[in-house]
């Protein structure tokens, strides 16, 4: 039972994170090259909303996402008439709080890898008849491979630490929803120190492989 309850918050960080990780990483892939060198009015209050999860306290993350999927939201009521059950203290209420605070960071390292491409080689591109998504998916996005691939491990290692919007929107449902976090919180609080420390030990070998991988990234670029 003691190996159970230690890997059961592990099994279900890695299916939140994957999960969490890829909806991340499509939308700020998306986002960043619909918003590349495009220039219309409100521009930089969009980019600005959409950097804001990078800056506000988890809190106020988890209480705009109970406002928007909660029960008396419409997306909300909607899911629920659809499938039957409410979004909030689900596996997909953790996904979504996951992948909404990792999708600010993996967005900025989009941004800045796309903005270091030589506009030299995409203009070429558009002088031999590309279009502008032509030019991005054959010129922009392989030269910056390297940087969307270290945003998309950066955004693992983040969703990987979220633990305050989680803990509001999806609650810690052992088996459900109870990441490496909330488990290290609930232990903590409990005095169940042991827990606290192997599951702190795990989370931090985590990152570390993450940022090591991104290092290296870095280094061969």
């Amino acid at each position: 039972m003691a190996a159970e309850a230690f890997w059961t918050p592990i099994f279900v960080s890695v299916r939140v994170v994957l999960v969490a990780g890829a909806l991340a990483f499509v939308t700020a892939l998306v986002a960043a090259a619909f918003l590349k060198k495009r220039r219309f009015p409100g521009k930089l209050a969009l980019e600005t909303a959409l950097m804001l999860p990078l800056v506000l306290p988890p809190t106020v993350i988890g209480f705009l996402l109970l406002v928007l999927f909660g029960r008396r939201s419409f997306i909300g009521a909607w899911f629920e008439s659809l499938f039957g059950q409410p979004i909030v203290f689900t596996y997909l209420a953790a996904v979504i709080a996951a992948a909404v605070v990792a999708f600010p960071l993996i967005y900025q390292t989009f941004v800045n890898g796309f903005e270091a491409v030589d506009s030299d080689l995409e203009e070429a591109a558009r002088q031999m008849g590309a279009s502008e998504w032509q030019v991005f998916w054959n010129v922009t996005f392989p030269l910056s491979c390297k940087t969307v691939v270290s945003g998309g491990m950066l955004g693992l290692a983040r969703a990987l630490g979220e633990f305050g919007a989680t803990m509001m929107f999806a609650g810690s449902i052992e088996g459900v929803t109870r990441t490496i976090p909330t488990s290290i919180y609930i232990a903590t609080e409990s005095g169940n120190m042991v827990f606290a420390f192997y599951w702190v030990a795990s989370i931090i070998v985590f990152a570390f492989c993450l940022l090591a991988a991104v290092q290296r990234l870095k280094a061969k670029s």
